[in-house]
């Protein structure tokens, strides 16, 4: 029996197993949170028994996030370099060189209750892709708990474009279906076997020639998109054993997003751009592409969890035994940014988005599991894919609070004795030093995130621009109040085993300014 077919590959939570396995499972959900939050508790505990030993640490671990932070910033500008260079690149020589009109390309879209206007800005960009919509087929994927509203504005898109692509499917994921969590993960799985079924299977088109892209409703693609993916496919050496992960760029309505759900929109971006150049710790995020013939062997994307876009890399990775990666394409997808009804409404939107993708978390436990329970995998790719989850979401957790706010606890708590050394006088002044140095990370992402900014529209000022430089000074808030907080409570409820369900964004447009 291979391990896909064990208990243990489809898990999405504890309370899925029995017995040891889910005394181990539990263990293993409770380690990322006991982790990240007893970090926090030692500093706070040694501050007030060895203030000593607590600014040292303080001092050392600002001195490591100073030199991660010019290392993270080589790699930012290396994938901006890169991209640069793959917008710019002409694809066609390179694909003459290459026999591809047996690749047939599926863009599932799934949606809930998004407006039209959201909806058909998506399908118009693969229209407007440079490559053949006869060879592509979209698959409108709705929930039936959105209702006729939604249903109504999926045929109406069949009914204006369909004829213009190879195949227009809508369907409709049935709602409550046991085992079943409502979310992206169990509509895009449904989707996936409905295409199979009413047209691959039909038409005898063989799974090892179909590239899925799995993208999001907001998802509006670049013109190369597809012939970047399709080269990529091609010149891989297992493209079945692979995912193609291109750059979210969250940049479809930056100027109608208010400040701070730009500066964490880009700091998404620049994250995932960071993590192109580190091909080792890539897993798969939101719209991504990958074979068919991956996807049908482990069945599609896990229907039970919240994190399907990042567990499908995990699911292929122990399937194939660890011989699975992720090409990461170095092209920009675009995406929105957070955008509610009010300044408040998308403040709360951020900070759910932002907890929702902290629950990646529930990944840790799995791939945990996996690299124990799965004695075919080497155990040099275990011990990396462990460290590599493990740490990531420490420093998420951690990392904003260490820097920005327990700098001053020995001081606070450490008592007059120890205010009276050199060390507590020198304290402040060590780490505010360490501090502006790190802020040149901010010049970089100040620079990138211009190159990435949409033509400023007609009904905005030259200011607007400028706001868009000054917005970076919110980084030490934002990383901390839409990162790090809802990084930890995330970890909590996983550590309490109150497990999080799955939230849709709102997907909300501001009308044009007079």
């Amino acid at each position: 029996m291979s391990y896909r077919d064990t208990p243990y590959f489809s898990v999405g939570r504890a309370t899925d197993l029995s017995g040891f396995d889910r005394t181990l499972y539990r263990a293993l959900e409770i380690l990322p949170g006991f982790l990240s939050i007893g970090t926090i508790v030692m500093t706070v505990v040694l501050s007030y028994y060895s203030p000593r030993f607590a600014a040292l640490f303080i001092i050392i671990f600002d001195l490591y996030w100073f030199f991660k932070t010019i290392y993270l910033s080589i790699h930012l500008r290396y994938n901006w370099k890169r991209m640069k260079y793959m917008l710019a690149l002409d694809w066609d020589p390179l694909l003459a060189n290459l026999k591809y009109d047996h690749i047939t390309h599926v863009v599932i879209l799934p949606f809930f209750n998004e407006a039209e206007e959201l909806v058909e800005k998506s399908i118009i960009s693969l229209l407007q892709a440079q490559w053949d919509a006869k060879n592509i087929i979209i698959v409108l994927a709705g929930e039936e708990k959105a209702g006729d509203t939604a249903s109504d504005i999926a045929l109406k898109m069949k009914s204006k474009y369909g004829s213009q692509f190879a195949h227009f499917l809508c369907t409709v994921h049935p709602k409550e279906v046991p085992g079943e969590m409502p979310g992206k993960g169990s509509n895009i799985s449904y989707a996936a076997e409905q295409v199979r079924l009413q047209v691959f299977d039909v038409q005898k088109i063989a799974y090892t020639n179909i590239l899925v892209s799995a993208f999001d409703i907001d998802t509006v693609v670049y013109p190369n998109y597809f012939k970047c993916l399709t080269w990529n496919f091609l010149t891989v050496p297992n493209p079945h054993k692979t995912s193609f992960q291109p750059v979210p760029i969250y940049n479809n309505n930056i100027w109608e997003a208010p400040a701070f759900s730009r500066v964490v929109a880009m700091s998404a971006t620049f994250w995932q751009m960071i993590q192109q150049e580190r091909p080792e710790r890539l897993a798969t995020f939101s719209s991504h592409a990958v074979s068919f013939e991956a996807l049908y062997r482990v069945g599609y994307w896990q229907k039970n969890m919240v994190s399907e876009d990042s567990r499908i890399f995990w699911n292929l990775f122990v399937a194939n035994d660890g011989d699975y990666s992720v090409v990461p394409m170095a092209y920009p997808v675009s995406m929105d940014a957070n955008l509610a009804g009010s300044f408040w409404s998308t403040m709360l939107s951020v900070y759910k988005q932002q907890r929702r993708w902290s629950w990646g978390v529930e990944n840790v436990p799995y791939v945990i599991l996996a690299c124990i329970k799965n004695k075919a995998i080497p155990l040099g790719k275990k011990i990396r894919a462990v460290l590599t989850q493990l740490e990531g979401f420490w420093s998420l957790a951690t990392n904003p609070i260490m820097i920005f706010l327990l700098g001053w606890l020995p001081i606070a708590l450490g008592g007059r004795l120890f205010r009276t050394t050199i060390l507590s006088y020198n304290l402040p002044v060590i780490t505010s030093y360490i501090m502006y140095f790190s802020m040149i990370g901010l010049v970089v992402s100040a620079m990138v995130s211009f190159s990435f900014l949409p033509p400023r529209p007609t009904s905005y000022k030259k200011r607007d621009t400028l706001y868009m430089a000054i917005q970076w000074v919110l980084i030490p808030l934002t990383i901390t109040v839409f990162g790090a907080i809802p990084a930890l409570e995330a970890q909590t409820r996983l550590l309490l085993g109150k497990y999080m369900g799955f939230w849709v964004t709102p997907k909300h447009r501001e009308p044009p300014r007079k």
